[in-house]
Order: C-alpha cells, then sequence, then structure tokens
C-alpha cells in the first residue's frame, strides 16, 4: 500500500528508492575476497548500464584527407562489471573510451545511452569519474589532501548531508584498498618535489576518481608504466570497487599479465587499420570462442598475448580479418538484440541516478530530513563551497612551495635591498634627472616582477582543465580562488620591495602615498596583463612571445624614450592610454613640488609631464585592469580546452 502510494505522489522517488534496494541485494550477494571488498563498506549505486550504437570515428587530416580510426560497433555493459577494453597500437580503443565518458572533442556518429537514455550533456559528468593517463596534481598536495578534494567537491557533508565520519571512513577506506595508507601524508611530488613513487602517483589519480562516487569510472591505461605488482595492485582495487559497490569500470589496458588479465568480467577486442571489434563477450569465454575460431590458446600461456598476435596486423600470428569476419557472423547478430533491448528498457535517468545516491550517503546519517532540499545542478556543490576547497587547496600549496613564496616575497625582498643599495640616498638630492632615471628604473623593474609567474599559472591551468571537465568545480571558481590568494601574495611582495626601495632612496615621507601608490597601481596592471596572457598562451615560450610586446610599448611610451614631441602623428594616441607615463608623469611632478628649480622645470618641459591628469590616469589603468582580468576568464574558459 505504501509503495502504490508513494508511485503516485512522487513517482521518482519511488523508482530511486526500488532501485536502491535492488542495488542493495547485489552487492550484498557478493563475495570476493581477494579484491579487497571486505574493506570498502559503502552501499552499492543503484543500476547503471552503458549500451552504445553503431559507434564510429573518422578524423580529419591537415590535408583535408579522412582517415577512418573506428567504425562502427556496439556493445552492452552491466552495473557491477569490470570491463577491459584491449587490442593494437592504433585499433582506437582510447577513442572507444573517450567516446563513452563524452570526452571525445571531435565529432563522431553513434549513440550512447545510460540505462536506455541519451546522456544528459550537463549531467553526465556528475555520474561518471574518467582517469586520464596524465598523473597531473599539484606536487605539494599529500595524498590524503587529493581524495579529500575529490570527495568535497563531489559529494560534501555540508551539502549532501554525509556526515563528517562517514567522508573520513571513505577516505580511509580508498587509501587501504589502493595501498596509499603508509603514503597518506606524503607529498605527491613531481619532477622538482620529491614525493611518492610513480606507481602510488597513479594508484591516487585511480583513487580520486573512485573518491568522486560515481556510478561510471573510466580508466585509461591506468597500468602503464607501472610495475606487475602495482599493475596488479591498482586492478585488483578497481575490481572491488566495482563489485562492492556496484560500480561500471571501463579500462582500456595495454597487454596485461595472466593474473591480471582473470580479474576482468568482460572483454573487447579491437584490431588497427582501422579499428574494428573482434570480441565481445566474457573474458572467461574468450578463450573457448578462440579456440572456435581456430586459435586455441596454449597452456600456462598469457591469453592477452595471443589476443594480441592474433589482431595485430603484420605480424606472423596475424589474422585480424579472419576474426573480425567470425564476429559479424558468430556474436554481432546476438549482439545486436542484446543492445536493441537495452537501448529500449529503460532504468533510472541521471537526475535520478544523483538522488538515489543522495539518499545512499543519507544511509546512518541524522541529517535525513535534508533530501527534500536536495537540487540536481550541474556540480554537486554550491559556487561558495567550490570556492572554500580551492582556497583551501591553493592555501596550503602556496605555503609548502618554496618556489612559488620565493618569487613572490623572496626575490622582491632580495631585489628591494639590492636596488636600495645602488639608489642609497638619491632622493635627498635635487630633483633632476637621476631622480627621474630612479623611478623610471624602479617602475619597469615592478613591471616585470610577476612575469616569471606565468609559468606557474600554465600549469596550475592544465590541472584546472582536467578537474573542471571532471565537474568538479567551475572556472569562475578558480579564477577567484587564485585572485584571493596569489594577488595579495604579490601584492604584499610588490610593496616591501617598493618600500625597501624607497626607504633606501631616502624618499621624504610626505611623497610616500603618490608614489607608492602609482607604483602598487602600475603592479597590479602588469600582474593582471601577465594572468591574461598566461590563460589565453598554450605554453610559456608563448607567453613569453606575446606579453614582451606590451610591456615594450608600455617603457617606449612613458615620456622619457619617446615624447610627444618626437613621436609620430598617427602614434600620438598611445601616449593617452599609455601606463607608464601616467605614473612617470604623477610621480615626477609630485617630486618637482609646486617651485620646482630649473632643471627640474626643464625635465618636465622636455618630457611634456604636467599636472591635472592623475585622476585620467588612475581610470585608464582601473579600466585596464577590469578589461584583463574580464578577457582572463573568457580566455580560460574557452581556450586550452583538453582535445581528444
Amino acid at each position: 500500500i505504501l509503495a502504490q502510494a508513494l508511485h503516485k505522489s512522487d513517482p521518482v522517488l519511488a523508482r530511486t528508492q526500488e532501485a536502491m534496494a535492488a542495488a542493495r541485494l547485489s552487492t550484498e550477494s557478493e563475495s570476493d575476497s581477494d579484491s579487497g571488498d571486505s574493506v570498502l563498506s559503502m552501499e552499492g549505486f543503484p543500476s547503471t548500464c552503458l549500451t552504445f550504437k553503431d559507434l564510429a570515428f573518422t578524423a580529419k587530416l591537415p590535408k583535408g584527407e579522412s582517415k577512418t580510426v573506428l567504425e562502427p560497433c556496439s556493445g552492452h555493459f552491466e552495473s557491477g562489471e569490470l570491463v577491459a577494453i584491449m587490442g593494437p597500437s592504433g585499433c582506437g580503443k582510447t577513442t572507444l573510451l573517450d567516446m563513452l565518458a563524452m570526452k571525445k572533442t571531435g565529432t563522431y556518429s553513434g549513440q550512447v545511452c545510460v540505462n536506455g537514455y541519451k546522456r544528459h550533456p550537463v549531467l553526465f559528468p556528475r555520474i561518471a569519474a574518467y582517469v586520464g593517463q596524465e598523473d597531473q596534481m599539484p606536487a605539494h598536495w599529500k595524498v590524503r589532501e587529493a581524495l579529500e578534494f575529490n570527495s568535497a567537491l563531489k559529494c560534501p557533508p555540508a551539502d549532501a548531508g554525509i556526515s563528517r565520519k562517514v567522508t573520513a571512513s571513505l577516505i580511509h577506506n580508498l587509501l587501504e584498498v589502493f595501498g596509499l595508507t603508509g603514503v597518506a601524508d606524503t607529498y605527491i611530488g613531481g619532477e622538482k618535489v620529491r614525493g611518492i613513487s610513480g606507481g602510488q602517483r597513479r594508484r591516487v589519480t585511480l583513487a580520486r576518481g573512485v573518491a568522486a562516487q560515481a556510478p561510471l569510472v573510466f580508466c585509461d591505461e591506468p597500468t602503464s608504466g607501472l610495475s606487475s605488482t602495482d599493475a596488479s595492485l591498482c586492478v585488483k582495487a578497481l575490481r572491488g570497487i566495482a563489485k562492492k559497490m556496484n560500480v561500471l569500470i571501463l579500462v582500456v589496458i595495454h597487454q596485461p599479465r595472466r593474473e591480471i588479465v582473470e580479474l576482468f568480467d568482460k572483454l573487447v577486442l579491437l584490431t588497427s587499420s582501422p579499428g574494428r571489434m573482434a570480441y565481445f563477450g566474457s573474458m572467461a569465454g574468450a578463450p573457448l570462442y578462440m579456440e572456435s575460431c581456430g586459435h586455441p590458446v596454449p597452456c600456462n600461456s598469457n591469453p592477452a598475448d595471443v589476443y594480441l598476435d592474433l589482431l595485430t596486423p603484420g605480424t606472423e600470428e596475424d589474422d585480424s580479418d579472419a576474426l573480425v569476419a567470425a564476429f559479424a557472423e558468430k556474436q554481432k547478430p546476438g549482439l545486436d538484440i542484446v543492445v536493441d533491448a537495452a537501448l529500449g528498457a529503460k532504468g533510472l535517468t541521471a537526475k535520478e541516478l544523483l538522488i538515489a545516491a543522495h539518499h545512499m550517503n543519507l544511509q546512518g546519517s541524522s541529517e535525513e530530513g535534508s533530501d527534500s532540499k536536495f537540487k540536481v545542478r550541474p556540480y554537486a556543490v554550491s559556487f561558495g563551497t567550490q570556492l572554500g576547497v580551492l582556497l583551501k587547496r591553493r592555501a596550503r600549496v602556496t605555503m609548502r612551495s618554496p618556489a612559488s613564496m620565493g618569487m613572490q616575497l623572496g626575490m622582491p625582498t632580495g631585489m628591494g635591498i639590492l636596488w636600495g643599495l645602488l639608489f642609497q640616498g638619491i632622493c635627498r638630492k635635487e630633483f633632476g634627472m637621476p631622480q627621474l632615471l630612479f623611478i623610471f628604473m624602479m617602475l619597469i623593474m615592478l613591471s616585470l616582477q610577476s612575469l616569471p609567474m606565468m609559468s606557474l599559472f600554465i600549469d596550475e591551468r592544465a590541472i584546472m582543465k582536467r578537474e573542471t571537465s571532471e565537474r568538479l568545480y567551475s572556472t569562475g571558481a578558480h579564477i577567484l580562488s587564485s585572485f584571493v590568494i596569489a594577488v595579495p601574495v604579490s601584492f604584499l611582495g610588490a610593496m616591501i620591495q617598493t618600500l625597501i626601495i624607497l626607504g633606501f632612496a631616502g624618499l621624504q615621507v610626505d611623497y610616500l602615498p603618490t608614489v607608492l601608490g602609482w607604483t602598487l597601481l602600475l603592479f597590479l596592471l602588469f600582474d593582471s596583463l601577465y594572468s591574461c596572457v598566461a590563460a589565453a598562451a598554450p605554453d610559456g615560450n608563448q607567453a613569453m612571445i606575446i606579453a614582451t610586446p606590451f610591456l615594450i610599448l608600455c617603457i617606449l611610451f612613458s615620456g622619457l624614450i619617446i615624447t610627444k614631441a618626437t613621436a609620430p602623428v598617427y602614434l600620438l594616441w598611445i601616449f593617452a592610454v599609455s601606463p607608464m607615463r601616467y605614473a612617470m608623469q604623477a610621480i615626477m611632478v609630485e617630486l618637482a613640488g609646486p617651485a620646482p628649480t630649473a632643471e627640474g622645470q626643464g625635465v618636465l618641459q622636455s618630457l611634456n609631464y604636467v599636472a591635472g591628469e592623475d585622476m585620467m590616469g588612475v581610470a585608464v589603468i582601473a579600466c585596464m585592469i577590469i578589461i584583463l582580468r574580464v578577457l582572463q576568464v573568457v580566455f580560460m574558459k574557452f581556450l586550452n580546452n583538453l582535445q581528444k
């Protein structure tokens, strides 16, 4: 009676709870002690099936020609399966995975459905996790923090009703399953930072994907470059998660050893030139199928080696064309029936899956009444929560990074002392050309202060692009968190440097507000310029090439090198928008005073520096800063996106 009433009042919630009950029964019946199932204590996800039909991809070559990478293929996967996609190089296995995961940026044909529904362009990234081949993470991040980061942004305690105890338990379990407990509080490291090993870093990437708590997980060659022991540990952990949490995990893997092969439930075999399907079925049934095709697998041999030898064109054992023909005759007709039936059988939609995951997380929580407040959004958490988590990470990484703190605080302090010693007492002398050159050189030095930071911004951008593609947070949250942390630290470094230089130079306190104000305003402008360029440039070298002309123009049209009297008529407009000229003019007029000496008056007249344009200069520089920051947001969002 209650079920009937629930169907009438809220059919979506009723379907969700029925699916959760089915998932609970299926996961309770699973027992796989050798794969680490006993370690995870989470409840299984509702059934999430993935079906694809006539999926194909043709690449456009630079000369206008076309190359078929993958011919039309179809298939169906069930929840709780660990699927291996194998084949020789160039067979399109990564292409197939990217199309299934909705990561392919090129145009492809075919149909991909989840539970019989077409993938939702906004909500699908929330129910799927993608683990790429690259392990791009901040070097000064700790292993535990990396897992907590994904968990907090996909299902945070404050928003989804999970207690902190449950979240901590999940992180602890994942660390144990992936063999990372011993390095949980160790830096991830990188090329220049000592940290965990490459195999452990790979396992961290996999654990982050699972920490997102998605019912679909796509892994692109997670065992590449790992030792056989590390590879076996990774796949065993994935199998345990697939069975215990009822997660569908698809893995592109290249020639695994025999013990790893036996861990997979299903096998997809592809051949190359072009990519074609040669087998789709259970891993255990593959040897019998190959034997029926006239290729028995020898005893004590690695089946993966045998399959790849048969499917690699040009080898002595090559029989790829015959196996493709056998697949079309023996397997494809039955597979097409299964695919058509799966497309017609409707399960939970993406929205209902998210609601089900929310209810699953509320199990055992004191906040079960909060489900009425739950809303399905493109991101799992609010913008404020995204910003808070990103600020926490950026603050930690910045404080731990000697290079970052050195470039933003250490180097300005050292340069300030050096320049102060070089120009010691210069402002105590009579105003003239020496003071002009001193101010000019100081402004140039501050204009260059943020230039080395562009390479760090570009490295952070690469990490951001991958994380935003997983719907962890928005581009705006990343930019704002960077602005809140990086700009104040850099601004503090510029202020320390300026005060040290002016202190050594003996500047009178009366002139300090004007000189310091214009100096820091100019610093903010160039910091915005370099941030904008770093958002647009493909790499650090091109960023330097793009930024240099703007810097040179500002220096040339400061009024010191090129004056209004010597500049061509058609270039006079540049003086009206030159930030360096406004800063130089305001500072020099202030230092000259209301009654300058003959030499000072001559300097001002030769450079065409006049009083009364301060407000115009502030307005021009402020507008430039706003425009550059807006362009930074646009470039960060739409340029240099991941191409697959």
